[in-house]
């Protein structure tokens, strides 16, 4: 295989993985809010036992149990909302981020395979919050100057 054909291969390659972006980050979004929804219909279920594990296993700095037991649901029922159709997708990222970070300090002890899951959904979120939701959200339909237009495939030329 000469150069040139090596480059053209590259090229034809690169495309192919930049036109799966978008699919990718649906992906991304749909599974990562998919995690935190479900945690929040869970503290939905029995209030009591909600505001009972803040009380006593979660320990969330600077809020009390109860306005902490409120917060925590509202974030997980509101910003998978807005992640997973791309609406405000970089501010969902980041709130989740928050809610993320905060569940890991707050508990006092954490296997370390709930640790592995927490640190996979933070990488989500991170890229999330670094390239947006992606072509296949809202916030490309509704306000396109807030996501970088996409990029033509790299050129890979060679300088003249």
């Amino acid at each position: 295989m000469n150069l040139q054909s090596f480059l053209g291969l590259a090229r034809r390659s690169v495309a192919l993985l930049e036109s799966a972006q978008p699919l990718a980050q649906l992906a991304a979004r749909l599974y990562v809010a998919q995690v935190f929804f479900m945690s929040g219909l869970t503290k939905l279920r029995d209030w009591e036992i909600t505001v009972a594990l803040f009380t006593d296993e979660y320990h969330v700095p600077w809020l009390p149990p109860e306005v902490a037991a409120w917060a925590g649901t509202a974030g997980e029922l509101v910003l998978p909302v807005l992640l997973a159709l791309g609406l405000a997708g970089r501010f969902a990222a980041l709130g989740l981020t928050v809610v993320n970070v905060v569940a890991v300090i707050s508990l006092a002890e954490i296997t370390a395979p709930a640790l592995q899951q927490h640190v996979f959904w933070g990488s989500l979120l991170i890229g999330l919050l670094l390239w947006g939701p992606g072509r296949w959200s809202l916030d490309r339909w509704i306000a396109p100057h807030l996501l970088p237009a996409p990029r033509p495939t790299a050129g890979y030329t060679r300088a003249a």
